[in-house]
């Protein structure tokens, strides 16, 4: 973030400001009306006096958890334009910035903290601004604020290009996505087509381990880093039947980047599951298992989780789990301790604690490699999902439970900081261009494949082979 002035009002990052729910309200100690307290924390209060306590004044700048809290739930109750749309009414009505007469030094004193507000909001919620009423009002605000002062319309101009820049990297990586969901899609569409075609497997690409784990992460992080916080909460769309019954997010783009990783999630599972089924030889098989068993362990090693996980899911697929005799040629040991540092059972408790593990040795990193943490994406969704589906968003009066939203914002500020690493491996373009674009079965032609390795069993599998083969 730039600095706009020295008397900029300076608030420390996100990084760990969200490690206990709440928010002491040490800056306003004054308890506006509407806004109701516990502690010094603040647990609900009106809409109106929500939106009135994230704008700054004079004497007040609200906390950066508070920002962050507000604007992230803020849209479960009312458009993001609507909102910005009052905030910047209060900046000027409140503050008498309208007025052609105002106090040059009023402004001066007012700029540098609306403006800071307003570059929390740009750079955190970046997608928010893919709404051109975003952009007018945003526009409006900022050259009212800037008019007359040279520092001002630098600042400006920096943030709105930070922020162009950011949707334009938004519509290439979107636009990439597109290209590749193609390219996949022929390549299945050939293998179909001419079945004898002679198909590349993993191990004619790449055949180390480490190498393999490193170029999943690159996809991994990549993925991550596209993904913004108000996806979670969008992803969870419901109608608020105190606001007219109208969704908050029916004319807005969808959560894309959220849902294309968990179709990354799916795709390296079946992917797995494909270069298994697909040798014709027993040994190729076993090597097939035994090479991603040690992919799967770099990949825990490296803090990656989510690889770890779909590894482990694409082994486990029917298809997969039913090649005794592959497995037994198999060496298991290893495979054995993955699968129960990732068991679900006590709502996956060694798993969370490897996480944990794994997110300390990040906040204590000297490298960027030890800074990598990778959830499990699905069980992350669903732990904001439950959390979201527990506690109601209004109390009884009408009040936002804002006691609510400063937990889910702690869940999705971790996140925050987990999706900024950078991957410190070198990129390799064959590795990474099979893995997302290399043909894919489906379940019924992984089970073709399987009968065809491995007879059926019984007369549940023989039927199927029948059902199959016709």
């Amino acid at each position: 973030m730039c600095t706009l002035c020295d008397n900029m009002p300076q608030t420390s990052p996100l990084t760990g400001m969200l490690v206990s729910s709440g928010y002491n309200q040490n800056q306003n100690q004054t308890k506006e009306e509407g806004l109701y307290y516990h502690d010094n924390t603040l647990v609900s209060g009106s809409l109106e006096a929500l939106i009135h306590h994230l704008v700054p004044s004079m004497d007040y700048y609200p906390d950066r958890t508070y920002i962050f809290t507000f604007l992230l739930s803020s849209r479960l109750f009312i458009h993001p334009y609507e909102l910005m749309s009052k905030v910047c009414h209060l900046c000027m009505e409140q503050q008498r910035l309208s007025d052609p007469q105002a106090d040059k030094m009023r402004i001066r004193k007012l700029a540098p903290k609306i403006l800071q507000l307003l570059q929390e909001w740009t750079e955190t919620f970046s997608y928010d601004f893919r709404d051109e009423r975003m952009m007018r009002s945003l526009k409006e605000l900022t050259q009212r604020l800037s008019s007359g002062d040279e520092l001002y319309r630098k600042v400006v101009h920096q943030m709105i290009q930070v922020l162009i820049r950011k949707l334009t990297t938004l519509s290439q990586y979107e636009e990439a996505l597109v290209k590749i969901n193609a390219t996949a899609t022929d390549r299945l569409t050939v293998l179909k087509a001419k079945p004898q075609a002679i198909q590349r497997d993993m191990l004619s690409i790449c055949n180390d381990p480490f190498t393999m784990a490193q170029q999943l992460t690159h996809i991994e992080l990549e993925r991550l880093s596209n993904i913004e916080p108000e996806e979670f909460i969008q992803a969870f769309e419901k109608k608020d039947l105190l606001d007219n019954d109208k969704s908050c997010f029916s004319d807005q783009k969808k959560a894309s980047s959220l849902e294309a990783y968990v179709q990354w999630f799916n795709r390296l599972s079946f992917l797995v599951a494909t270069e298994i089924c697909m040798p014709v030889k027993k040994k190729q098989r076993a090597r097939v298992m035994e090479f991603f068993i040690d992919v799967a362990r770099e990949c825990f090693n490296i803090g990656n989780f989510n690889s770890l996980m779909a590894i482990i899911s694409g082994m486990n697929m029917s298809p997969v789990s039913r090649l005794k005799k592959t497995w037994s040629k198999v060496k298991t040991d290893k495979f054995d301790i993955l699968e129960h540092q990732m068991d679900p059972s006590g709502n996956f408790y060694n798993y969370r604690t490897a996480l944990r593990g794994a997110t300390q040795r990040s906040r204590t990193a000297n490298s960027t490699r030890e800074k990598i943490v990778i959830p499990f994406f699905s069980l992350l969704i669903k732990d904001i999902y439950f959390l979201n589906e527990g506690c109601s968003n209004r109390m009884q009066n009408g009040h936002v439970n804002f006691e609510k939203f400063w937990e889910m914002a702690k869940r999705v500020s971790e996140f925050m900081v987990w999706k900024k690493v950078e991957c410190p491996f070198e990129k390799d373009r064959k590795i990474l261009q099979y893995l997302l674009t290399a043909p894919v079965f489906s379940e019924d032609t992984l089970y073709l494949a399987s009968y065809e390795s491995e007879g059926p069993e019984n007369h549940m599998e023989k039927d199927r082979w029948k059902s199959l083969r016709l």
